[in-house]
């Protein structure tokens, strides 16, 4: 059969280190890398040439609010995006099904032109939400994996502050259905919900073998409230009840906090793009790297940033050389690790689905193909720094996910 994809005389970033190859061929049978014939190693360019990358994941995305692009400008992150009188959830309502489905549509069919071939997505709504994504991404062919929530919040104020309540038969049945239509789920908060239906949801989603996601630590208050309530904090709570497969944020973490994602190998989100434009303080990236934590990297929500990875890629990396506070840290590397081969450990090993978000032969055939012949990039002397820095959406000349061309 004849390769689906063929590439001649081009560099590969080559297995989970990325490592940038000379490559005389890179070949794609179906689904799945066929051939790599490697050449020697190639950190500098001095004539311009097409480079393959591993396609991308997008670890955290609000899809939903898409259609309301910037229209949290000058609200607090309460004002914007609580449930149930939040900015978004008010806007949200209003959107007919076709419209916000063409929004959706249109924005996964962006990410693609940016290099990015799936993302997990929290997506409000309930079932209705969950499965109006599915729509948008099987028409776009951009993974999409949905992790759904209650469309409204099973319990009161008081219940909450008494934290003694259940989920109710109702309540379960609508978490079932979410589950159906969704990889997983994902509240808020851990103050949207009770110890003991965090316990519920922990079962549940263990018998249906579906993802578990949390937004932790976004800011200080969601430490201050769980400690207040149950006496201890959000992302112990989480660990303890939830056991989740996603720790979203960690912006506030503080050094014990970093300990416990550390020694529980956590996957943990950076958004350090959403964190700023709200005005909170920006994550701890250099500590977590140090961390045994596996870091991944989001956009968020539709509405605070664009979901293009590669200006994620360049804010992160330059504020964790800041952190850092030296010019050798952190390797470039590490930094695009965290939209492709750190995504592995939750596809390749909680969804079980095979994709390792690197290349190497009999592998997926998720990959990004760039334009390193324009001006800003035929010389470069470091690709994977000039792939965080100075490519653009422009330079994308083919994103491909499973042998299928998303863009091109």
């Amino acid at each position: 059969m004849a390769p689906l994809f063929e590439f001649t005389n081009c560099i590969v970033l080559y297995g989970p280190d990325l490592v940038p190859h000379h490559c005389q061929h890179f070949t794609v049978s179906g689904d799945t890398i066929d051939q790599i014939a490697l050449g020697e190693p190639c950190y500098a360019i001095n004539q311009g040439t097409q480079v393959i990358m591993p396609g991308m994941y997008n670890g955290h995305t609000h899809m939903g609010d898409s259609c309301l692009p910037d229209g949290a400008t000058g609200l607090t992150l309460e004002e914007g995006f609580f449930r149930p009188h939040g900015y978004k959830y008010r806007e949200l309502a209003k959107q007919s099904e076709a419209e916000h489905l063409t929004h959706i549509t249109n924005h996964l069919r962006y990410m693609a032109r940016t290099g990015t071939v799936g993302h997990f997505d929290f997506r409000e709504q309930g079932m209705y939400g969950s499965q109006l994504l599915r729509r948008a991404s099987e028409s776009t062919g951009v993974r999409s994996v949905i992790l759904g929530q209650f469309n409204e919040l099973p319990f009161t104020s008081d219940e909450l502050q008494h934290n003694q309540a259940a989920l109710s038969p109702q309540a379960i049945d609508e978490l079932k259905a979410v589950l159906a239509a969704a990889d997983g789920f994902s509240e808020s908060t851990m103050n949207d919900l009770t110890d003991p239906a965090w316990q519920q949801i922990l079962t549940l989603t263990e018998t249906a073998h579906k993802l578990r996601a949390i937004h932790c630590l976004e800011n200080t208050a969601y430490r201050e409230v769980s400690l207040a309530v149950t006496g201890r904090g959000d992302l112990e709570r989480a660990i303890d009840l939830y056991r989740p497969h996603l720790v979203i944020h960690a912006t506030v973490a503080n050094a014990d906090e970093i300990s416990l994602l550390s020694e529980h190998r956590l996957n943990v989100v950076l958004n350090p793009r959403a964190n700023a434009n709200l005005g909170l303080p920006l994550p701890p990236i250099a500590a977590l790297l140090q961390s045994q934590a596996n870091l991944l990297l989001g956009t968020d929500n539709g509405l605070l940033n664009s979901p293009n990875l590669f200006a994620e890629l360049d804010f992160t990396y330059k504020v964790a050389k800041s952190q850092f506070g030296d010019a050798l840290h952190p390797d470039p590397a590490d930094i695009l690790k965290l939209v492709t081969s750190n995504v592995g450990a939750v596809l390749e090993g909680a969804l079980e689905d095979g994709t390792c978000g690197y290349l190497a032969e009999g592998k997926p055939a998720d990959f990004v193909v760039l334009d390193f012949t324009q001006p800003h990039l035929q010389r470069s002397r470091h690709l994977i720094a000039s792939i965080l820095t100075r490519v653009t959406p422009a330079d994308v000349l083919m994103t491909v996910r499973r042998g299928n061309c998303l863009h091109a």
